[in-house]
């Protein structure tokens, strides 16, 4: 398991939300990244070093410091859309190889290269910026449907990550809450909710969500 890419925004315009400037535009880096934990949401600052998001309402925060998107679910989509798909087009931070990221648990803690902690803490979910960027009709449902969303991390220790550097599962929690379930649970299957609760790792904003449909 490695990263097979280090991807890092170019603000560009965004003709296609709100926010006019976008930084889903990510592209390979040449040499190490710092990674630090994000702060509050609203700042627009993210986990890598020279990243940024510009719709500070709805992206950016602790726990949405980094985004994971694997080559294999990349490969997958490239085959569907009958179209070449770099790293980082996705909008991801790190391009995965050999990682089952949509499997991984709430709250599994990953080791990138030498130090840095990163862990698992919820799915991407598909938004007006990520469809258009595509271009690609009916973009969402595909998305939601075929359930391939990705991960965004924390950052539980800092460091330096390149491409190429190992990735190492070192904790995964005595539950069977993956990315996958999160998201199926939070778009097409609701009743999955209350089986999110036993994740203790989920953020507080899903957990309550969680709690509300099981009361």
């Amino acid at each position: 398991m490695k990263l097979l890419s280090v991807n890092v925004g170019q603000p560009r315009p965004s003709p296609w939300a709100d926010v006019k400037v976008t930084g889903i535009d990510k592209r390979p880096t040449c040499g190490p990244v710092r990674v630090t934990p994000a702060p509050a949401k609203g700042t627009g600052i993210v986990g890598l070093a020279g990243d940024r998001v510009y719709d500070v309402r709805h992206h950016g925060g602790p726990d949405q410091a980094v985004y994971a998107y694997a080559r294999e679910d990349l490969d997958i989509w490239a085959a569907e859309l009958d179209r070449p798909l770099r790293p980082g087009v996705f909008g991801e931070n790190l391009t995965t190889e050999g990682l089952d990221v949509n499997g991984a648990l709430i709250g599994e803690r990953w080791r990138v290269g030498s130090g840095v902690i990163l862990e698992v803490c919820q799915p991407r979910i598909p938004c007006r910026t990520f469809a258009g960027w595509l271009a690609e009709a009916g973009w969402v449902k595909r998305f939601t449907k075929a359930a391939r969303a990705g991960a965004y991390l924390r950052v539980i220790e800092a460091g330096e990550i390149s491409t190429g550097d190992p990735v190492d599962i070192v904790h995964r929690p005595d539950h069977d809450v993956s990315i996958e379930v999160v998201f199926r649970a939070m778009t097409l299957e609701p009743e999955l909710l209350p089986r999110l609760l036993a994740a203790d790792a989920l953020p507080a904003d899903l957990r309550a969500l969680a709690r509300k449909r099981t009361a």
